[in-house]
């Protein structure tokens, strides 16, 4: 006897063929979700608060580059995703999202309206039906990878163990298959009819600007031909695109140097030349040299406040050429620039500019052989480990400077690993001192959307996607305490992870803008709490990190297999300010002291 197709197991069996993992929270609007998936062969991991579904499935799309699937229960379940929701929207990853809803026959008094909260974070929903599952899945798949965008598909609670309606073949429908009085046949075809009827928003074109093109293209090779000081600035588009090889080619071509976001760390095949990461997380000494090249190619970067250093970056008279999918605004810049933008795909263009500048006889010799300081150990490479700590890394407060216990733990993770990050003042730390091999092993989750909290369910999206890698956390007090629930996930979900938590006992980014601005800063202050304990009541080591001596812990532990989870608890100095959040300081009009 066969089993009968409901909505939610036809529904898994489409899903199957776009997603191969899902993260959730059951509840009663999802549970019948979650066992057709596992029937349908989609792996599933649970995590415990409703916020971590979809950090958990950004992370796995970010590392991964497939679709995810977070799912929840409608309602309070639903809302609680909606932090993590507005991230993944803001940073452009694609996802499926499927939770409960009201009923089709109209909301209950603790239902909301989940269309309209979603809409409001600029994410769509496509609401199911016992008809057209697959074809309603196929629209939100495509509309997820074609706009990278995460999608929500709603389930009405009283349809989830509805029997699914096969598409009607025309005579079928002429000799009346569907019981068109059945009231949630009606229901169905009617919502159908309604989502069918919803226009697509217009569609960014993937080809540079039609007209325009070829003199925008012959403008932007001459510039870089003729350019003396070039250099190519990468972003996490230009990671998306697969263009690596392009970026590397066109870097060699013209002897340019090349850095990148903190989203494309590694993505240029020749490091030799590479400045690094580019805005407050650079080395001051880099950025200083990017500020003299007088032509830029930037390509997938955003060029957001940060990474433009507040306008800092680039000096007055540079031209700067962009290559993006959209259309975008030139950067905001205190000095005057010339601003090129090519409409496209990165690596598309890229190969359509390069047979033109690999032909051309260079008109310079190469800056990137002209720059001091490039060479291992050189002037642009070594970063500050803390220069007015003790020799035991401690602050004049009695509390580890940052800096040392960054650098220290970047020199005995295991080299095999992906690292993601929570939001707050620390975010620099890991970006700064510990390298990774490819720009898909730095993910960072939260910042998009400048909110924290979401470090912790993170893991167990990186332990699925990259499966025998260890998972590095970094993550601060305050997020780590808002997203407690899901320390039990990151414990249980990776076979191989380091948490390190920044214990400032304080909200840091606030303690060093509103309290050096000279308020209270009692609400912005945490008092200590013990995560090496907490984790060890959880199964993980748990160790506190009050001296750079109790890092050979770290050591300890990779040596012996880098198995299990081991949590670093860091007592930090609020005495060190991160560079770029001096930065942030200085455009607010404070006037702060050096490091």
């Amino acid at each position: 006897m066969s089993t009968p197709s409901t909505l939610t197991r036809t529904l898994a069996a489409s899903l199957a063929r776009h997603a191969d993992h899902s993260f959730g929270l059951m509840g009663n609007g999802n549970a019948h979700l979650i066992e057709s998936l596992a029937e349908a062969g989609v792996a599933y991991t649970a995590v415990r608060h409703e916020a971590g579904t979809v950090a958990a499935a950004d992370a796995y799309s970010r590392v991964s580059g497939k679709l995810a699937i977070a799912t929840t229960t409608y309602g309070a379940g639903f809302t609680n995703t909606l932090t993590a929701l507005a991230e993944a929207a803001q940073a452009r990853t694609p996802m499926l999202v499927v939770v409960g809803d009201a009923p089709s026959s109209g909301p209950r008094p603790w239902d909301v309206d989940q269309e309209m909260l979603a809409a409001a974070l600029g994410v769509r929903t496509h609401m199911l039906t016992v008809t057209n599952i697959d074809r309603t899945v196929e629209r939100a798949v495509s509309y997820a990878q074609r706009f990278r965008r995460p999608v929500v598909l709603g389930i009405p609670y009283d349809l989830v163990t509805a029997p699914a309606v096969a598409p009607a073949q025309p005579e079928q429908a002429a000799a009346g298959g569907i019981d068109l009085n059945d009231p949630a046949v009606l229901a169905a075809l009617s919502a159908s009819v309604a989502d069918s009827a919803v226009p697509a928003p217009a569609t960014p074109s993937s080809e540079p600007i039609a007209g325009l093109a070829a003199h925008q293209l012959e403008a932007a090779v001459l510039a870089l031909l003729e350019a003396e000081r070039p250099l190519i600035l990468a972003g996490r588009g230009a990671h998306v695109s697969g263009a690596a090889a392009e970026l590397g080619r066109v870097a060699d071509a013209l002897g340019a140097l090349t850095s990148s976001t903190a989203l494309a760390r590694g993505i240029f095949p020749a490091q030799q030349y590479d400045l690094g990461i580019t805005g407050g997380f650079g080395q001051i000494p880099a950025m200083e040299v990017l500020h003299e090249a007088d032509v830029v190619l930037v390509v997938g970067a955003s060029l957001n406040q940060f990474t433009m250093r507040f306008g800092e970056l680039f000096s007055a008279g540079t031209t700067v050429i962009r290559i993006d999918t959209e259309q975008v605004a030139p950067p905001k810049s205190n000095h005057p620039i010339t601003h090129l933008l090519l409409q496209g795909d990165a690596r598309a263009t890229l190969a359509t500019m390069l047979g033109a500048i690999e032909s051309a006889e260079p008109r310079t010799a190469g800056w990137r052989t002209r720059v001091a300081g490039l060479e291992a150990g050189g002037s642009l490479r070594v970063r500050d480990t803390g220069t007015g700590a003790t020799a035991e890394g401690l602050c004049a407060d009695g509390r580890l400077d940052p800096r040392a216990v960054a650098a220290r733990i970047g020199e005995l993770l295991p080299e095999n690993r992906h690292v993601t990050t929570d939001g707050g003042h620390f975010i620099g730390w890991a970006n700064m001192y510990w390298p990774v091999a490819s720009p898909e092993r730095m993910i960072m989750v939260g910042t998009a959307y400048q909110t924290i909290g979401l470090g912790f369910p993170t893991v167990a999206g990186v332990a699925a996607a990259a499966p025998g890698t260890t998972a590095v956390l970094s993550t601060g007090d305050g997020g780590g305490l808002m997203a407690l629930a899901d320390l039990e996930t990151a414990i249980r979900t990776s076979p191989s992870t380091v948490i390190v938590v920044w214990n400032d006992g304080a909200y840091g980014a606030e303690v060093h803008l509103y309290g050096v601005m000279g308020l209270d800063e009692g609400p912005m202050l945490i008092p200590d709490v013990d995560f090496a304990g907490v984790s060890a009541a959880l199964g993980a080591q748990g160790v506190q990190v009050r001296t750079l001596a109790d890092l050979d812990a770290l050591g300890e532990w990779t040596a012996a297999g880098a198995q299990g989870t081991i949590v670093l608890d860091c007592r930090v100095s609020r005495s060190v300010v991160a560079e770029y959040q001096r930065e942030i300081q200085r455009v607010n009009g404070l006037d702060v002291p050096e490091a």
